[in-house]
């Protein structure tokens, strides 16, 4: 029986073959378990699923280091040693019958002092287990006893019934870390929905900037066009009199070289003539001084900017409502007064600014200065 129990061991788990068990193409058997751990550990690389091969792949037997190869159905593609199995089981049978089952022996304790007495009575007065020997000579003489038969099954349904408790309790306990659990994902979930709204209010407010931001830019933008088309239009009329005032002196300048009086005094009159016009700067608009300054668009927003950082969080509906309207107010207020540098105000709806010690914004205006 020794030398067959010999045969019947894995070279791999040094363990008697556990079903299944596969003959290599060498004619040695493994358990499948082994020789799947065998091929996964010669083929790191290959896929697996659920700790078995997927794909083809090869190994060597551990007994003749012969190479197997595998198909694609793995380790399960082995074929099943039945005559092993067979074996195993008659020989697990004849060893089970063979060997008597083992007695089990109860234990009985024995007395500490008295070490030849088996503890068979209870101490109720000090609540101990003893022997006999103890209340006739010994230290528990004085003591009320009782049979231990009967203090077992007391403490026996006193220990169930505590035991009953704890596992009622821990019941219980489990009942409330599942609540705690529950509302521990609650709270993540609401904090990431709280904050996505909050983003997307930010972001409601940040395009009401930018919307706002579009349109005094495009305010400033109008007036500065205006302002240079004037002025380039102006400077393109002193530039056309300054060139026919280039040509009338260059005129002047050749008739004063014509040594002919009679001709000299017939080109003399209607050169003067010119001479005189163009001398006059009557008809051309004068830019009056700091016509080109912007800073009646300049801008406060201490108001705004205290009140934005003032947001918080609502406190109830009726908080929510008034700082709504407090925040519509506050930008009916930004849109309808803007400060201006030097302390004089402007309304940010006006297409032209004022600058009553100053040019008027308007070329139109500017030409009915200069004429007066």
């Amino acid at each position: 029986m020794d030398n067959l129990e010999k045969q019947l061991i894995c070279p791999i788990c040094l363990e008697m073959f556990t079903k299944p068990v596969v003959i290599l193409p060498c004619q040695h058997n493994l358990c499948r378990k082994c020789a799947n751990d065998v091929f996964q550990a010669s083929n790191p690389y290959l896929p697996t699923r659920s700790g078995s091969l997927t794909s083809g792949g090869r190994f060597r037997c551990p007994s003749c280091r012969h190479e197997v190869v595998l198909d694609r159905h793995g380790v399960y593609g082995l074929q099943r040693n039945l005559l092993v199995e067979n074996i195993i089981d008659m020989f697990k049978q004849e060893s089970s019958s063979s060997k008597p089952a083992p007695e089990r022996k109860e234990e009985t304790p024995m007395c500490d002092v008295h070490e030849d007495e088996k503890i068979n009575i209870f101490c109720v007065t000090h609540g101990v287990p003893t022997c006999s020997m103890c209340k006739v000579f010994g230290a528990h003489k004085d003591c009320e006893v009782a049979p231990i038969s009967s203090i077992y099954q007391t403490k026996k349904t006193e220990l169930s019934d505590g035991i009953a408790m704890m596992v009622g309790n821990n019941d219980r306990m489990q009942g409330i870390i599942s609540q705690l659990e529950e509302a521990c994902r609650a709270i993540e979930e609401n904090g990431r929905r709280q904050k996505t709204l909050v983003c997307e209010k930010f972001d409601h407010l940040y395009s009401v900037l930018e919307a706002r931001k579009r349109e005094m830019s495009q305010k400033v933008t109008a007036e500065q066009e205006e302002k240079l088309n004037y002025i380039r239009g102006l400077t393109k009329k002193y530039g056309d009199h300054l060139e026919e005032s280039c040509k009338i002196v260059e005129m002047g300048i050749q008739t004063m070289e014509e040594p002919e009086m009679a001709l000299f005094l017939q080109n003399t009159k209607p050169l003067l003539k010119k001479i005189a016009e163009a001398s006059s700067t009557a008809h051309l608009d004068k830019v009056e001084r700091g016509y080109e300054n912007m800073d009646h668009y300049s801008v406060n927003f201490k108001k705004e900017g205290k009140a934005l950082r003032s947001i918080d969080f609502a406190q109830d509906d009726e908080d929510e409502d008034d700082e709504d309207e407090d925040a519509e107010g506050a930008a009916a207020e930004g849109e309808g007064a803007q400060t201006v540098s030097g302390g004089a105000a402007v309304t940010a709806t006006s297409s032209q600014p004022s600058a009553p010690q100053q040019i008027s914004s308007s070329p139109s205006a500017a030409k009915s200065a200069a004429s007066t």
